[in-house]
């Protein structure tokens, strides 16, 4: 009888991999949010959002010239330039210059129409499917959101001018994503992340003499933070992102973020001792479960008709390895 041996054994397959990178994802942002505060604190929006951005292109180039990426193909470089300007730049900036604003509620409540927008241009420019599953899920998790939203707002912080920048930033932030998309199919994704990086460092150099004024004041706490924010949620969590965007559509890890609410509660709650309370709790749960029905596929016929083939007591029929939909 002949034994499988470990080189034989089965690489993971391209959309469980896609799965794990969206996981560490959005652990990882939900994180940022808790660094935010401190940095926030100390540190202008604009100069936060540049510290961020150079603590990440720092870490990702070094990793680029050890791993010798070279530059990305010049067919990827219009949605890499377009992403790097209104994802890694424009939002980053108008995000923490909203959250000073509004209260942090009414902010995730906002920022959370993201999302929403990505599917919408994703259908429009990209061409993305927009099954039932995943419409059913966004529902859900937008419900959840607004639920975690409200039982965070403060009621009291909310001004004209901090909604309109959080509006601006989910918009900056769907614009950013699809045009990353197709860069995804020409670059890899440490090469689109690493140069969006870049270009969004070089969009926020107007407020590098308020970066190097705050530095000075601040205390090492909230500088660490953001060179957490720079190191992680940015450098890791985007190439994470960029890998499984290129997988999957545009719309799908659109949806996933939702999860990110659910985990920012959790994590305020373990390192802040911010004790959720039950409405926070179901609008979280809400957000994940969600995120569980877009993430989710519809049984293909061969998977239907081998479950009851099985059920019978007959063998089932084979199935090519290229069936099922993506992650």
């Amino acid at each position: 009888m002949m034994t499988s041996s470990p080189s034989s054994r089965r690489a993971p397959r391209p959309e469980v991999l896609a799965a794990v990178a969206a996981c560490v994802t959005v652990v990882l942002w939900a994180s940022a949010f808790v660094s935010i505060r401190s940095a926030g604190a100390a540190y202008s929006p604009g100069a936060l959002a540049l510290g961020r951005m150079l603590a990440g292109f720092v870490t990702l180039g070094a990793i680029c010239l050890v791993r010798r990426e070279g530059l990305p193909p010049r067919s990827a470089w219009r949605g890499i330039a377009i992403s790097g300007v209104l994802w890694f730049g424009v939002y980053m900036v108008v995000l923490n210059w909203g959250e000073q604003q509004v209260d942090a509620g009414t902010a995730a409540l906002l920022v959370n129409v993201g999302p929403i927008l990505i599917a919408l241009l994703g259908t429009r420019l990209l061409g993305d499917p927009m099954p039932p599953r995943l419409l059913a899920g966004m529902a859900v998790s937008f419900a959840g959101a607004v639920t975690v939203g409200l039982s965070m707002s403060g009621g009291d912080g909310t001004s004209v001018l901090g909604v309109a920048l959080c509006l601006l930033a989910a918009a900056s932030w769907a614009a950013g994503v699809v045009a990353q998309k197709p860069a995804l199919g020409r670059a890899s994704a440490l090469q689109a992340t690493t140069f969006g990086c870049l270009i969004g460092a070089v969009t926020c150099l107007p407020f590098a003499g308020q970066l190097v004024g705050d530095m000075a004041d601040a205390p090492l706490s909230a500088t660490l933070n953001m060179i957490y924010l720079g190191v992680f949620p940015t450098a890791l969590a985007f190439t994470t992102w960029a890998y499984a965007l290129a997988r999957t559509t545009a719309s799908r890890m659109g949806a996933t973020t939702y999860a990110v609410p659910a985990l920012v509660v959790l994590m305020s709650w373990l390192a802040l001792g911010e004790v959720p309370g039950l409405l926070t709790l179901a609008g979280g749960g809400l957000c994940l479960a969600g995120v569980a029905a877009s993430r989710s596929r519809a049984r293909t016929r061969a998977e239907v008709t081998g479950s009851a083939a099985a059920e019978e007591g007959a063998p089932p029929q084979p199935r090519s390895e290229k069936a099922g939909g993506s992650a």
